[in-house]
C-alpha cells in the first residue's frame, strides 16, 4: 500500500494539444506515463494526482483521459489545477464517475485522505510570483488548504504526518517569502506541516523550483517532465 504523486500529466486524447512547446521530452508523454505507471503502481497502491491532469474543457471530453487513468493500477486522487477547465462541482464529478464506473478515481477538495501513517491534504493554491497577485483568489485557496487540514485533523488519532500536495508552488526562488508565499508558509507551520510536494512549473521554469527546507518545510517538484513522468513515492 505505497502512495504516489506525480503532476501534469496534460492529457488530451480527444483534441490532442502538444506539449513539446515545454521540451522534448514531452514527446509521447502520454506511453512514458503509462510504462513509467505500471512499472512502479500497484493495484493496493494509492497515487495524487497533483493539478492539470486533462486539457478538456468539460467532463465529457474528458472522458479518454479518465478512461486512461481508470486502466492504470492503483486509487486516483485528483486534485485541480489551473488547466482542469472540466473540474465542476464535487456532486457532479461524482455523479460522473458513478455514470462511467470509474471505481478507483476520487478528488482532493477541501478534505483529505489517511493512508497508513499518512494524510493527504492539499489544494490548488495559486500564482504568488506575478507582479499583479489577486489576493481574493490566494485567501480562498488559503481557506481551502486549512478546510483540508481541519478534516486532516479529525482522522488523526496516532500522531499520523500531514502531507500537503498543491498545484500551484507555494513558494518560489525568484522572490522568496514575499507576501503571499508567507502566507502559506505560516499556514503549513501551524498544522506541524513538514512535507509539500507541487507541481505547474514546466521547461524552463524548473529554475524557480525551491528543493529544500525552507522554516522546517521539504519542498519538492513533481510536474511530470520535471520527474521524468514516473511516480514519486512518498510513502511504503
Amino acid at each position: 500500500m505505497a502512495v504516489y504523486v506525480i503532476g501534469d500529466l496534460h492529457l488530451s486524447f480527444k483534441n490532442p494539444k502538444p506539449m513539446d512547446i515545454f521540451g522534448d521530452n514531452w514527446e509521447n508523454h502520454e506511453e512514458k506515463i503509462r510504462k513509467n505507471w505500471i512499472e512502479a503502481v500497484k493495484k493496493d497502491d494509492t497515487i495524487i494526482l497533483a493539478g492539470d491532469f486533462s486539457w478538456a474543457m468539460n467532463l465529457e471530453d474528458a472522458k479518454l483521459d479518465f478512461g486512461y487513468i481508470n486502466e492504470l493500477p492503483g486509487k486516483k486522487i485528483l486534485l485541480k489545477g489551473n488547466h482542469d477547465y472540466w473540474w465542476t462541482t464535487l456532486t457532479k464529478m461524482k455523479q460522473y464517475l458513478q455514470q462511467n464506473k470509474y471505481e478507483n478515481i476520487e478528488f482532493l477538495f477541501n478534505n483529505s485522505y489517511k493512508i497508513k501513517n499518512i494524510i493527504i491534504t492539499g489544494s490548488r493554491g495559486w500564482a504568488i510570483n506575478e507582479k499583479q497577485v489577486n489576493e481574493k483568489i490566494i485567501n480562498r485557496e488559503l481557506g481551502r488548504l486549512e478546510l483540508s487540514f481541519i478534516d486532516a485533523q479529525n482522522k488523526c488519532n496516532n500522531n499520523e504526518e500531514i502531507v500537503v500536495i498543491m498545484h500551484y508552488p507555494p513558494i518560489t526562488n525568484s522572490d522568496t517569502l514575499n507576501k503571499s508565499e508567507q502566507k502559506f508558509i505560516q499556514l503549513m507551520k501551524k498544522y506541524d506541516i513538514k512535507r509539500c510536494y507541487y507541481g505547474h512549473l514546466h521547461g524552463k521554469s524548473h529554475i524557480e523550483a525551491i528543493k529544500e527546507n525552507v522554516n522546517g518545510i521539504k519542498f519538492k517538484l513533481i510536474s511530470g517532465d520535471y520527474i521524468d513522468f514516473k511516480p514519486i513515492k512518498i510513502e511504503e
